[in-house]
């Protein structure tokens, strides 16, 4: 299991194209991103493949985590740091079996439920959401809002759970939103739009997750 320490930003790229992509992703390393997650649903495998292997060099160069999505075997084949698999992807069991017990493995969470298997298969992290409306997923779950992380966090803390880092994520618009829910207690914040929008708004999310 992953014991380097968790960065508390993660970013999710966004890009219909691989230029696209690798722009969004390096202006995001260029503003101090430090956690970079590879999603493109569109692409080939092909595709996906050559813009990880680039995006694997300038994660690198920035001292920046490298995290693939949905694909353990191409997160294997360039050394990515880890892998972020849905509740319908690889099991984490596969997929640790596959990477090896040092390369982090997140999984996604929509309920308490999940929240709790996810950690009896002792995944790393755990992108809990969505906290309101996004348009990066097509099939949208209920969503969380303040009161539901709250709820869930709570539920873990009774149950005695081990402690695992838990990511918001999922329609976090603005600077408000990361206050609020680091209040609660969530560890991290996972973001696509608002740091593909304004790549220069990192410095000032940071800040607030010390």
């Amino acid at each position: 299991m992953q014991t380097k320490t968790m960065e508390r930003l993660q970013y999710i790229s966004q890009g219909q194209t691989l230029a696209e992509q690798k722009s969004n992703i390096l202006k995001a390393l260029d503003a101090g991103s430090k956690w970079i997650q590879i999603r493109w649903k569109e692409a080939s495998n092909k595709q996906l493949y050559i813009l990880a292997e680039q995006i694997k060099q300038a994660c690198s160069e920035f001292d920046a985590y490298c995290i693939i999505n949905d694909y353990p075997e191409i997160a294997k084949d360039i050394d990515a740091d880890g892998v972020h698999l849905g509740l319908d992807d690889c099991r984490i069991i596969a997929a640790r079996d596959l990477l090896g017990p040092e390369k982090i493995i997140g999984g996604t969470a929509n309920s308490f439920a999940d929240v709790k298997q996810r950690i009896l298969e002792n995944c790393d992290y755990i992108g809990l959401g969505p906290f309101g409306y996004t348009t990066t997923k097509q099939k949208l779950s209920p969503l969380l809002g303040i009161a539901g992380y709250k709820n869930i966090i709570q539920q873990v803390r009774q149950e005695g759970l081990p402690s695992i880092p838990i990511f918001a994520i999922g329609g976090i618009k603005d600077l408000e939103d990361i206050h609020h829910l680091t209040q609660i207690g969530v560890y991290g914040i996972a973001l696509s739009g608002m740091i593909t929008q304004t790549p220069h708004i990192v410095s000032s999310i940071n800040k607030l997750l010390v």
